[in-house]
């Protein structure tokens, strides 16, 4: 019963701190948003891309997985609102908790209209850091132009549920 309980203090400590902003000494706190914007994460080609150029657009972050029924079904929804809403500023980006061979092999069966990245660690604890504190797959998370949270979502979404979130954040 102790180590259950000083497991469930831990984890909900690793919880506290992952959602508040990160101090990194002196000047201002660094934003689960910032912290996102300075990640390089590897595309198909293991090119680093960092994440940052897509500042200023609609955002659409999904967590996924090639092993995760959800994340699978997922993706032609998210690659057919990636081609509806590119031109008025959205930007989707998939970070793949899996192996690079993996995400290629799936890709090249599943092309999707959106970049595909492959996360270690570091995207683990990125996803952690943006609400995932249970790491279950799927997670998604919309910012808007300004890096605000619009949604952020545990498990699997309806195609016209996020249509309608994203058409309302482009519309502003």
């Amino acid at each position: 019963m102790i180590v259950v309980a000083t497991i469930a203090l831990a984890m909900g400590a690793s919880v506290y701190v992952a959602e508040r902003p990160l101090n990194t000494g002196p000047g201002p706190a660094i934003s689960a948003f910032d912290r996102l914007l300075a990640a390089k994460l590897p595309d198909a080609a293991g090119k680093l891309q960092p994440i940052e150029q897509w500042r200023g657009k609609v955002l659409v972050v999904n967590f996924w997985a090639t092993w995760c029924p959800p994340c699978r079904e997922e993706t032609p929804i998210l690659s057919r609102l990636q081609t509806k809403h590119a031109s008025n500023g959205v930007q989707i980006v998939g970070i793949a908790l899996d192996t690079a061979d993996n995400v290629a092999q799936y890709a090249a069966i599943h092309p999707t209209s959106y970049p595909l990245f492959t996360g270690d660690a570091n995207a683990t604890n990125l996803s952690r850091l943006l609400g995932n504190t249970q790491l279950a797959l799927p997670y998604t998370v919309v910012f808007n132009r300004d890096g605000v949270t619009e949604m952020n979502r545990l498990g699997r979404f309806s195609e016209a549920e996020l249509d309608s979130l994203l058409e309302k954040i482009v519309r502003r």
